[in-house]
Order: C-alpha cells, then sequence, then structure tokens
C-alpha cells in the first residue's frame, strides 16, 4: 500500500511566520533546537535526539534517528549546530521552499521567502 505524505502533512510555518514575525519565528526555531540539544555539547547528537523523543512520548527507531541527523548534518560531525537546525526546518517546509505562490502566506515576512 502506497502512502500519500502529502495529504497528511500540514506546514505550519508559513502561517506561524505571518502571526510572529521573522525574528519570532528564528526565536521558536531556536527554542525547539534547545529543547533537543545536548547541552553540555551545545548540538543535537543522536543522544540527545533519542533521549528527548523518548521523553516526548515518540516511538523512533534508532536508524530514523540517524537519518534525521544525516539529513541536517552539513559539515559531517553527525550532530546538529543550532544554524543547521534551522537550515534543516526551512528545507523541510514545502511552503517556505516552494515560496508564496504555491503556499500563500499573507502578512509574512518577504525576508523569508526562500
Amino acid at each position: 500500500m502506497e502512502l500519500d505524505y502529502l495529504l497528511d502533512f500540514e506546514d505550519y510555518f508559513p502561517s506561524m511566520i505571518a502571526r510572529m514575525g521573522a525574528e519570532g519565528f528564528i526565536g521558536e526555531l531556536c527554542n525547539g533546537f534547545r529543547l533537543l540539544m545536548d547541552a553540555n555539547k551545545g548540538l543535537i547528537t543522536f543522544e540527545s535526539l533519542k533521549t528527548n523523543c523518548y521523553l516526548l512520548g515518540l516511538d523512533v527507531r534508532d536508524d530514523e534517528l540517524v537519518c534525521m541527523l544525516m539529513e541536517g548534518d552539513l559539515d559531517g560531525d553527525g550532530a546538529l549546530s543550532q544554524m543547521e537546525f534551522c537550515i534543516l526546518m526551512f528545507r523541510l517546509s514545502p511552503c517556505l521552499m516552494d515560496g508564496p505562490k504555491m503556499c500563500p502566506t499573507q502578512g509574512a515576512d518577504p525576508v523569508l521567502m526562500i
């Protein structure tokens, strides 16, 4: 059975930007990063991601966690910095990556429209 993931995914980033503005939105991304990061390393590591998924009640396999990290790891260190995390979040947002023609974002900050 083939699943159509596009029907099940709703991208809230454009509406968040419209309501919070660019600075507020980036602040929320940074809060999300801090939630998932290893406080001692200042990075999202495999261990911190696994621990936080468990604490959030998410059942995620180890191979899925590794794939998540690999998707955003731009410098090859096996972890995500705050910048890598923010870039990944933008890349995973279909509305932000497609621009306003595909996903209208009335009132959104045009600086964030990639």
